[in-house]
């Protein structure tokens, strides 16, 4: 037995389904989706719920607007000095504009990739393999620049270029490992000559300060030593002035005590020399015992002041000193 259904209201229903369906877009956080009419680029919806008109409006492109990175493969370079050395690096890009990448170029990332990898060889090719070892921010700055202002009408925002890796020939590396030891013996070398001058310089130098400070030296002591013998020089004509004036006015205990005293320091030079072994004294000991005795007597007298000392006698063992008679005179002859 056939049922009679009516089949109008369940296909309108499901027609409205679909409709409502194809009018309703959800566009997640980081993304925007271009809406096209009929093929031709109408608006850009952001994050959200959004409704367009079924049949006639359709999403065209899903950009993605986070920050994306793009690996640049490894690539052979030559530099300015013809120095071949192999090149990789990355890039950090943002869309800004979802129209202008989704319609202004065709493959974005590929488009990107390409532009960076043309610049790498155009940059690293100005400069000389040692400029392109130690100038990797110069690099990347120039990179930058160039790359951010191609890249510009198609709505992106390059943020930053880094060069990843710089790997030159192996040859090269050893040669350029060479050269770096010959350089730093070198630069040993240059230290340790000066350094062994900088030596010679301070030794000389304190050689000659010694030299002076012994030459001052030698002077100070020679002024002193000239100052020592003017004062005993002029003591020894003080004391002889005072026994000139002690036997002008008659006193010859001075005079005694003047020659007893070189007496005896002349025995005690003689006494005191290096090359005399034995000492032979052609006089008695009791004769320099009477001397003695003899300015002993004179330093009493003297400390008295009364008695006028006596002379001395000479010493014993010693015979008297002979007495000269006065010269006479021849007679005048009678005229």
């Amino acid at each position: 037995m056939w049922v009679d259904v009516n089949w109008v209201p369940i296909v309108f229903l499901v027609f409205v389904v679909f409709i409502v369906s194809r009018g309703l877009r959800k566009v997640p956080q980081g993304f925007e989706y271009t809406v096209e009419r009929f093929g031709k680029y109408r608006a850009t919806l952001g994050p959200g719920l959004h409704i367009i008109v079924p049949l006639v409006d359709d999403i065209g492109r899903k950009i993605n607007m986070m920050e994306q990175v793009l690996d640049v493969p490894r690539q052979e370079v030559i530099t300015k000095d013809n120095a071949m050395v192999s090149v990789d690096a990355v890039v950090f890009y943002q869309v800004l504009d979802a129209a202008k990448a989704a319609y202004e170029v065709d493959n974005l990332q590929l488009a990107t990739i390409n532009l960076t990898m043309t610049n790498i060889r155009t940059v690293i090719g100005a400069l000389d393999l040692d400029e392109t070892l130690s100038k990797r921010d110069e690099i990347n700055m120039r990179l930058l620049r160039v790359v951010d202002e191609a890249t510009s009408p198609w709505g992106v925002k390059v943020t930053r270029i880094e060069i990843k890796d710089i790997r030159p020939p192996s040859d090269l590396v050893d040669a350029m490992a060479r050269q770096m030891k010959a350089e730093r013996e070198k630069r040993a070398n240059i230290l340790e000559a000066e350094g062994l001058r900088a030596a010679e310089i301070l030794r000389a130098e304190g050689e000659k300060q010694a030299v002076v400070l012994d030459a001052e030296g030698r002077r100070e002591a020679a002024f002193r030593d000239a100052e020592a013998r003017e004062r005993l020089a002029e003591a020894e004509a003080n004391a002889t002035r005072l026994v000139s004036d002690a036997i002008a006015s008659g006193d010859t205990n001075a005079l005694n005590y003047f020659i007893a005293q070189k007496y005896v320091e002349a025995l005690k030079a003689l006494a005191q020399a290096p090359n005399q072994k034995v000492l032979l004294m052609p006089l008695e000991t009791a004769g320099v015992l009477g001397s003695v005795a003899g300015i002993a007597e004179i330093a009493k007298d003297a400390l008295k002041g009364d008695d006028p000392a006596p002379v001395l006698a000479p010493p014993r063992g010693l015979p008297p000193r002979p007495t000269v008679p006065p010269r006479q005179q021849p007679p005048e002859p009678k005229g």
